[in-house]
């Protein structure tokens, strides 16, 4: 009778409890049936909840793609955001090609971007053109950003291109830009036009046209080759338009590699009434062979840059709704890759002439047909 009471009671001891002691990632819970509630990241399998908690959960993050529920909302959390694996004994996500991050949240870029780019976020991307139009916030003439709200925003990834590069992964070198030499105008009778870019500064300090007398700003240049340039000082001086437009002249055709090999700049002075803000305004025309046809618009460069800063300018006091700059005359001459006359040698970024032309731009014809 002792022996039969004892071994019941071993019995149901043994019963009372939970399988392999939750291995020690959970409670074991015996007020119905004993089972196990596991510890957060704790489960087994699939069911993630159950069992002896002897697995890891993986990260739950946004499904890329997913059924629907009742409600008829898609892209739910799930494991591994469903492009990978959970290794049950990490915890991690084994993703599959194309994705990663923890629960594999984000796609990665094509090729890394080659190694000659940035991989940026969707609710990153800008109307820009590369890395520096992103990262320069003064560069405002053509970086726009648009608000998005979407599921996506921080998953989906993209390529931004350095310089002299471009396609989706950034893999080929871009080629020179020059007009098509054997393009006609429109109206052949009228004088050529050439690309005009108007800055237009306005004095911060209404009652003192001399307040930004004697300081300096520069101007940055991008190529048609998204490469960047800026200038080295220049001295503002409201009393003297000739010498400002001289000073800008030179500074744009001192850029490094020749980037701007013609110009021409006038500027003047608007001599408002008391009272009233003092406008100086910059014309300049881009005449150069390098600079034919549409030119990215050209930014001023405003601000204080100190010690350690290049280039080194005291910088202006403008009106915070001035210093842009716009177009006022459109180019008659167009601007192609290698001219129109010519392949791109992508590897190279080096143009390769049709039979007949010549050149960086296949802009010379060395026959006449």
């Amino acid at each position: 009778m002792i022996r039969a009471t004892f071994l019941f009671s071993l019995f149901m001891s043994i019963s009372a409890t939970c399988d392999n002691g939750c291995s020690g990632h959970g409670v074991c819970n015996c007020d119905n049936q004993c089972a196990c509630e596991c510890y957060d990241n704790w489960g087994m399998g699939q069911a993630y909840d159950s069992g002896d908690c002897s697995d890891r959960i993986c990260p739950f993050e946004l499904a890329w793609v997913d059924a629907p529920n009742h409600g008829g909302l898609r892209h739910k959390y799930a494991e591994c955001s469903g492009k990978g694996l959970c290794n049950r004994a990490t915890g991690e996500c084994e993703c599959f090609e194309g994705y990663e991050g923890k629960g594999c949240q984000r796609s990665s870029c094509p090729n890394d971007c080659s190694g000659h780019g940035t991989c940026e976020y969707l609710e990153d991307l800008a109307y820009a053109a590369v890395e520096f139009d992103y990262r320069h916030k003064e560069f405002t003439q053509e970086l726009k950003k648009f608000d998005y709200y979407g599921w996506d925003k921080q998953k989906i990834r993209a390529c931004v291109c350095d310089p002299e590069y471009a396609d989706v992964d950034c893999s080929k070198r871009m080629c020179p830009y020059g007009s098509d030499m054997m393009d006609n105008r429109d109206n052949m009778v009228r004088k050529l036009q050439y690309q005009v870019q108007r800055i237009t500064f306005e004095n911060a300090k209404d009652d003192n046209a001399n307040d930004w007398d004697g300081k300096t700003f520069a101007l940055t240049y991008k190529s048609k080759l998204n490469e960047t340039f800026t200038t080295i000082p220049i001295v503002f001086n409201s009393a003297r338009p000739v010498a400002v437009a001289s000073d800008i002249r030179d500074a744009l055709l001192n850029l490094p590699n020749g980037v701007v090999d013609g110009v021409h700049v006038h500027c003047d002075i608007n001599n408002a009434a008391p009272g009233t803000a003092t406008k100086f305004v910059a014309n300049i025309t881009f005449t150069g062979p390098s600079n034919q046809g549409k030119q990215h618009l050209l930014t001023v460069e405003d601000f204080s840059c100190g010690d350690g800063c290049f280039p080194q300018i005291t910088g202006l006091k403008l009106h915070p709704l001035t210093g842009n700059v716009t177009e006022t005359a459109e180019a008659d001459l167009n601007s192609y890759e290698c001219g129109r006359r010519g392949k791109c040698d992508y590897d190279t970024g080096l143009c390769e002439c049709f039979e007949g032309f010549t050149g960086p731009t296949c802009g010379t014809c060395t026959s006449l047909i």
